[in-house]
């Protein structure tokens, strides 16, 4: 089930939202926890297993955390240990399983190595959304570890904050320490609900009306088998788009749902292609995960504190950990290794990219013609369709004529007005984070507009994916 569908706004939300308001005030989290399982296990219920398993390994070894003294490290560390590994587990059986014997094949393959027989590759189900909660879950458990924050008792409210359905598949990803309070007496009111309710519509005209637009777009050009210059850096643009509105939409349709339960979530995208270095972009993109890999990884490798040289390879390993944890595939490697590249080099240059001395505008348009160069990787299909799609960009492709056609379509007017409206907003208009803080007749009114263009552009679309739903 997607929020942008309208099983999802004229059925399961307004009930959800009937019997979670008519439940007295400690049987909001029962209600909350029971709709989130019945969400999460729509497609496949028994993905609904595999998440209990993750929330009841992570309570537990929560719990032997939290109530062992530090004179108890031994059995600490083992419950850490048991989560960590748990979680992992789980992660890389079903998401990463698949890709090691597929590369295991390709190496033997390259090497000519005789008398290696190629494995069978198994191929898994991705279970919806286990790259977000097992991050979170776990995050839990070593927060308690560090004493960074306190146990929780209650096993009700810890599942009703892994299982939690406005943020469950494609995050924001949330620690349980910026919601641990808000579990157990969090304020409900008009303002905050209308405020749930403008991100909501926001956030959906974000993914309705551009990011499914701009996709069409993309899909097109990296179909194709060679582009011209101009038609191939519009595509990957198309794509920046796509993935940008896409990802933000659904961040602030997540944002505006906890608002409507009653939940305060962070900001997760503040105006990222508007970043004058790529140090800033990860600034201000998936901040979520951003903070989460500074946490939980860069900071244990070792962060800055150890000079420059290797503060740049503990990057670089982050961002390439990062793109895998995007996705099993090599490209994804490739995509974290270009950012950890730049990330490292910008480090050893006093946090300034090379290109620092240039006017802002520039540094900015140099900054997201890195991203859409890295982009590429993140989009195509295979390492060598990136390579293929990255000579047209360059001029280093033969474009057949056929390519004429393939033009006629994506330079039509819908398409245009749709790229140049996505221009606007990400590069003029104000987050919707800022804009819904202050609600005026004006800004509701805009609300209504948006949401009710949303709904008649969706029952005319059938193209409605969640490219975030894939990781």
């Amino acid at each position: 089930m997607v929020f942008s569908s309208h099983i999802f706004l004229f059925y399961f939300l307004p009930v959800s939202l009937l019997l979670y308001y008519s439940m007295p005030k400690r049987g909001k989290n029962i209600v909350l926890t029971a709709i989130s399982y019945i969400f999460y296990g729509w497609s496949n219920p028994l993905f609904t297993l595999l998440m209990f398993f993750s929330t009841l390994v992570d309570y537990g070894c929560g719990l032997v955390i939290g109530t062992s003294a530090d004179s108890q490290q031994r059995r600490r560390k083992l419950a850490l240990f048991v989560s960590i590994g748990a979680n992992l587990s789980l992660l890389g059986f079903f998401k990463y399983t698949g890709f090691a014997m597929e590369s295991y094949n390709q190496i033997f393959t390259f090497l000519g190595v005789e008398g290696a027989e190629p494995v069978h590759v198994l191929n898994f189900l991705l279970p919806l959304g286990i790259s977000f909660y097992t991050f979170q879950s776990m995050s839990y458990t070593i927060d308690v570890y560090r004493r960074d924050g306190k146990h929780i008792r209650n096993f009700l409210d810890f599942a009703c904050f892994v299982s939690m359905f406005p943020q469950l598949v494609a995050g924001p990803i949330i620690r349980f320490q910026e919601v641990a309070d808000q579990l157990s007496n969090r304020v409900h009111s008009i303002e905050k609900f209308s405020r749930g309710v403008a991100f909501f519509a926001f956030g959906m005209a974000k993914k309705v009306l551009l990011a499914n637009s701009c996709g069409k777009i993309a899909d097109m050009t990296f179909a194709s088998a060679n582009l011209s210059i101009i038609d191939s850096w519009y595509g990957i643009v198309a794509y920046s788009f796509q993935i940008y509105f896409d990802f933000s939409g659904y961040s602030d349709m997540a944002i505006g749902l906890g608002l409507m339960f009653g939940f305060v979530f962070a900001k997760n995208f503040d105006s990222p292609y508007l970043s004058t270095s790529i140090t800033e972009f990860w600034r201000r993109w998936h901040i979520s995960l951003s903070t989460w890999l500074r946490e939980y990884l860069y900071i244990p490798l070792g962060g800055n504190r150890k000079g420059g040289i290797r503060t740049a390879i503990n990057l670089a390993i982050v961002m390439l950990l990062g793109g895998l944890w995007h996705g099993a595939s090599w490209n994804f490697v490739v995509w974290g290794a270009i950012h950890g590249v730049l990330l490292g080099s910008e480090r050893l240059l006093g946090k300034k990219p090379f290109y620092s001395g240039l006017p802002k505008v520039l540094r900015i348009m140099v900054t997201f013609i890195f991203i859409l160069i890295a982009w590429v990787f993140f989009r195509a299909e295979t390492f060598g369709l990136a390579l293929s799609y990255l000579s047209s960009m360059f001029g280093l492709a033969i474009v057949p004529e056929s390519s004429r056609l393939l033009a006629g379509i994506i330079y039509s007017p819908y398409y245009l007005l749709a790229m140049a409206i996505a221009g606007i907003v990400v590069w003029k208009m104000p987050q919707t984070w800022d804009y819904t803080k202050r609600l005026t007749s004006g800004k509701v009114l805009s609300v209504v507009l948006v949401f009710i263009l949303s709904v008649a552009v969706l029952s005319m679309q059938s193209y409605n994916p969640f490219i975030y739903f894939n990781f």
